[in-house]
């Protein structure tokens, strides 16, 4: 169905400046990988690590970032993309290689894994070019201005999304970015984050999206209910019409967010969706919350939430707000843990650290800044000629306990062409898997072993078979975690001598490639 543009602000065009394809791998003290760890939905199906551990390059032009996914060793390679200056259509063209499948008049990440590209110096800013992911997993991008990108008029980009996922993509973690356009569809401009065709586990965090029709949407159509395992949090929607997010099936978490001068409707639950929407500061809005423009029906999960000067219009055909009263009509089970800023504080904390160049500050879930913690620089030797051996990506801190001399591993019936060591063997080429879709695979030591936190990884291409599970204290029985899919679980310090992974639900033959555990 539709609907008016109702937005006010003209369109501030950068001019165009043509560079050359420029890749420069930095020395040692210049190197750097995305700041902080990521949170939400992007922990979890095996984390969302991007280019860690890669080499480092620097990229002034569209052309460089191409030639830098080009130049790597395969479509695998870990690579960290530090971007400084304008990217626009007259420095992006085609690159070709084994290692990409690029394209010109848009950032192309397609049927690649292991990326990240962050902003560096003093910013980078995609001007009327936007960022397209495509059958790719483990990307990170943080720190970057996306603007005024156009799928009718001149020139347009990536169907008029700043960035757009669609077609098998796992794992995205998109951070302290800044999304806006002038206008909405009829001046040309699209979504500011889109996901469509099976796109699972990705959070945007800490960004700002403004002055455009629509924010974002996380299914194309009614029928595309495969996007799911979406985390909103700490950002700012700021003069937009609607879909903040439009969600379509699927699952999504809402917290923590601002939103200011919503003209038509906010976030839009439809199709059998189910949100968590905890926590948000609504401002000088209309229908911030409900199912909007269809009968197909969506539902929420409700608490915390501020409700400043937000009107309601009335239920009818169509049209199914959650207010004046909001109250929750589901559940929903959240898999990872998260710290939860007060909703009074919200508009306060979002200002201070959303968007690019706020030095990627993040709220200590207190309400109170803070700047992320450091990161280790990746190395900086040329790019490998052959492709490296598929192990385990580095773990975010710690020793893995699984590893350590006189650890073990055991579990229940194994698939044929198993083992049980293969969990505990570093290499994620190898794996696991119950004689059925239900099982329990289990680490264990000769002395009691202090943990607190559990990471599942999956091998690649099997991500998301894992379903529901429990990880039990094998010497009490105590469950110490409950949850659905694999990353990373945290919970309480406990001292054991064997801790269980118990999968009671799958789709397909799940995979536990790696059972890490750090104290």
């Amino acid at each position: 169905m539709k609907r008016p543009v109702a937005l006010r602000l003209q369109a501030a065009m950068a001019t165009a400046a043509v560079g050359a394809a420029v890749v420069v791998a930095l020395p040692t003290p210049e190197a750097s990988a995305a700041a902080g760890v990521a949170t939400g939905y992007a922990t979890q199906n095996g984390g969302t690590t991007g280019g860690a551990g890669g080499q480092t390059v620097r990229a002034t032009t569209g052309t460089a970032i191409h030639t830098a996914l080009c130049n790597r060793a395969s479509s695998s390679t870990p690579i960290i993309i530090e971007v400084s200056g304008t990217i626009n259509h007259g420095n992006t063209a085609k690159v070709s290689g084994s290692s990409c499948n690029t394209a010109a008049g848009v950032i192309e990440l397609k049927q690649i894994s292991n990326v990240t590209i962050i902003g560096v110096g003093g910013g980078a800013v995609f001007d009327q070019l936007g960022i397209h992911i495509r059958e790719s997993r483990n990307i990170i991008i943080q720190n970057v201005t996306v603007r005024n990108v156009k799928k009718s008029g001149s020139p347009t980009s990536n169907g008029g999304d700043a960035i757009g996922m669609e077609s098998t993509v796992r794992n995205i973690w998109v951070d302290h970015v800044t999304l806006e356009a002038s206008g909405g569809e009829s001046e040309g401009f699209d979504g500011l984050f889109d996901m469509k065709n099976d796109t699972q586990y990705v959070t945007l965090s800490y960004s700002i999206l403004r002055n455009s029709g629509r924010g974002g949407l996380i299914g194309s159509s009614e029928s595309d209910r495969s996007n799911s395992f979406i985390t909103f949090d700490h950002n700012l929607y700021e003069n937009i019409d609607s879909r903040t997010p439009l969600l379509r099936g699927g699952t999504a978490h809402i917290y923590n967010n601002h939103y200011v001068s919503l003209h038509e409707s906010g976030i839009n639950s439809r199709a059998g969706a189910k949100a968590k929407v905890e926590n948000n500061y609504f401002r000088n809005s209309k229908d911030v919350l409900g199912t909007f423009y269809t009968n197909e029906r969506g539902s929420w999960q409700v608490s915390g939430n501020i409700f400043d000067n937000v009107t309601w219009s009335a239920t009818g055909d169509e049209n199914y707000p959650a207010g004046p009263n909001p109250t929750s009509n589901t559940t929903v089970g959240i898999p990872y843990s998260y710290r939860l800023d007060g909703a009074s504080c919200v508009p306060d904390i979002v200002r201070q650290t959303a968007g690019a160049n706020t030095g990627l500050r993040v709220s200590d879930g207190n309400c109170t800044p803070q700047s992320p913690p450091p990161t280790t620089p990746g190395p900086t030797t040329p790019a490998p000629t052959t492709p490296p051996p598929t192990t385990t990506p580095p773990p975010s801190g710690g020793t893995n306990l699984s590893l350590v001399s006189g650890a073990g591993a055991d579990g229940s019936s194994k698939a044929s062409g198993t083992s049980y060591g293969n969990v505990r063997d570093g290499n994620l080429g190898t794996w696991w898997s119950p004689s059925g879709s239900t099982g329990t695979i289990s680490i264990k030591w000769g002395s009691a072993t202090r943990v607190s936190r559990v990471v599942i990884r999956e091998p690649s291409g099997t991500q998301g078979s894992i379903g529901s599970w429990q990880l039990v204290n094998n010497d009490t029985g105590a469950v110490l975690a409950a949850g659905s899919g694999a990353g990373a679980i945290s919970f309480a310090a406990t001292s054991l001598k064997k801790i269980n992974f118990k999968i009671n639900s799958s789709s397909g033959t799940p995979r536990v490639g790696e059972f890490e555990t750090y104290a």
